[in-house]
């Protein structure tokens, strides 16, 4: 099953929280059903070896499929390098297993210089849908792009990412860079009301998913907020892009989370309440504030950034804060 491995680990970087269990058996989140959408934890889908083959498996919508469908289905253009490899490969003596290893392991990289294909916000035209939006919004646009096409564009990147690209749209690009500067994600904002308002494509994933490493002094107080948009309204701020992301504790001096304010969401009091319990400082909003983020905040006038300053709470303080907050 030399191939069938080698193939499932260079398809790897698509398949969230991918990992291997045991001796041929791994496990990621199905990519075919979406998984769990309530618990962005839960990863049913299994790849295992049945009688000498490679198996993919869902627990959740119980799509079961040969190795080779399964490539098929998320990746046509490596679909052809394997059977490529395995046409060449039949009748040869049994590979180099310390070569395969350093091919697995090996991490693609998503350079810089690929955004070059796509539009600055800056340059569009002051009327441009995209550009009127973001400055409506009062939004920075200068780290931000656009395509007319984000499937076709994102297969040019990823091949086989999107197999159906008949109903491509424009998106706003928001590229995700680590500390040196380097794209390893992006999110496709749509600007459609009938679409899905956020695509992320993961291009890396042994970075955590966290946007604006590349702008942050670590020296200083980092806010973290939840969504880019809002990241680029702070000061030194950065944003996670999912609820699982955990921030090392040795890359920055001083952390301070911003949730947003809806007390009524259950998704976010628990996140609130988790970071509490792991001692982390947290903004707990006044009860007078009734915008939900920092966007809202700043489009109604107000200094969310003095308020944050204002609302800073961590231990019991937090708790206390936190409990009159969400009642």
């Amino acid at each position: 099953m030399y191939t069938e491995i080698k193939y499932l680990h260079l398809l790897s970087p698509r398949l969230d929280k991918f990992k291997q269990k045991k001796n041929n058996l791994w496990n990621f989140r199905c990519p075919l059903c979406g998984d769990s959408q309530k618990n962005k934890n839960k990863a049913r889908g299994f790849v295992f070896e049945v009688k000498g083959d490679l198996v993919f498996k869902c627990h959740n919508c119980q799509m079961s499929l040969p190795f080779v469908k399964f490539l098929e289905q998320m990746d046509p253009g490596l679909l052809k390098e394997y059977k490529l490899e395995k046409f060449k490969d039949s009748g040869k003596k049994k590979p180099d297993m310390r070569k395969v290893k350093k091919i697995v392991s090996t991490t693609p990289v998503f350079k810089v210089d690929n955004l070059s294909s796509l539009t600055p916000i800056s340059s569009l035209n002051t009327s441009h849908e995209a550009r009127s939006y973001l400055e409506n919004r009062k939004l920075p646009i200068e780290a931000l792009f656009y395509t007319e096409k984000f499937k076709e564009w994102t297969n040019s990147i990823r091949p086989g990412t999107f197999e159906e690209v008949t109903n491509d749209e424009p998106r706003i690009v928001i590229p995700f860079r680590d500390f040196e500067g380097n794209v390893f994600a992006y999110q496709g904002r749509s600007l459609s009301v009938h679409s899905i308002r956020y695509i992320t494509i993961i291009l890396d994933e042994t970075q955590p998913k966290i946007f604006g490493l590349d702008r942050v002094n670590r020296n200083e107080t980092v806010y973290v907020v939840e969504g880019p948009f809002d990241s680029l309204l702070l000061p030194n701020s950065i944003a996670m892009a999912g609820a699982d992301v955990h921030i090392p504790n040795d890359w920055f001096s001083d952390v301070v989370y911003v949730f947003d304010n809806e007390p009524r969401n259950a998704q976010i009091t628990g996140r609130i309440s988790h970071s509490i319990q792991s001692g982390d400082k947290v903004v707990i909003w006044p009860k007078t504030t009734q915008e939900k983020d920092i966007n809202d905040m700043i489009l109604s006038g107000q200094d969310p950034l003095s308020m944050i300053q204002s609302n800073t709470y961590s231990g019991l303080s937090a708790k206390l804060q936190f409990e009159t907050w969400r009642k």
